[in-house]
């Protein structure tokens, strides 16, 4: 298994990845594994996720590995992927333009199981109605990242002071 971990602002990230590309970013407690892989597109992810979070990186240039994960899942969050940074998108927008609009739910259950988290935008979902609605590590973190993403739409009260 190739593993490394990287302390971010949002607590430790745990990143998975082979010869495809990334198939795994996920908030985890501590480290699960005693030796770190140094395979590059391990490195490669953590740097640029450090300057996502330092604002340096608006996107991501990564091979991302979404094999044996069933196709409506992959077809959501290659949508995601088509999210700008600092903008957000409603569930509703996103079953639409698979071409399913009853598919809501469905989006939101592929948006919860999303491996990829960060580089994959599931946080940047958003209900219909423009509150922030339902993510796996909380809706703080979900702020935090559009915070970090879109300052002026998602500060918290009186941080503009």
């Amino acid at each position: 298994m190739n593993v490394s971990y990287l302390e971010s602002p949002i607590g430790l990230l745990e990143i998975k990845g082979n010869s495809k590309g990334i198939n795994a970013v996920k908030k985890v407690e501590k480290k699960t594994w005693q030796e770190e892989s140094e395979l590059p597109i391990l490195l490669e992810c953590k740097k640029q996720l450090k300057e996502y979070f330092a604002r340096a990186r608006t996107s991501f240039d990564l091979a991302l590995n979404f094999e044996n994960k069933p196709e409506f899942q992959v077809s959501v969050w290659e949508e995601l992927l088509k999210i700008p940074y600092g903008k957000t998108i409603a569930y509703s927008t996103i079953a639409n333009k698979l071409e399913n609009p009853d598919a809501v739910r469905a989006v939101g259950a592929a948006n919860k199981s999303n491996p990829i988290a960060i580089i994959v935008p599931c946080h940047r979902v958003i209900g219909k109605n423009g509150h922030l609605t339902g993510y796996f590590y909380g809706l703080s973190i979900k702020r935090q990242l559009l915070a970090l993403e879109n300052p002026m739409s998602f500060s918290e009260q009186g941080s503009l002071f």
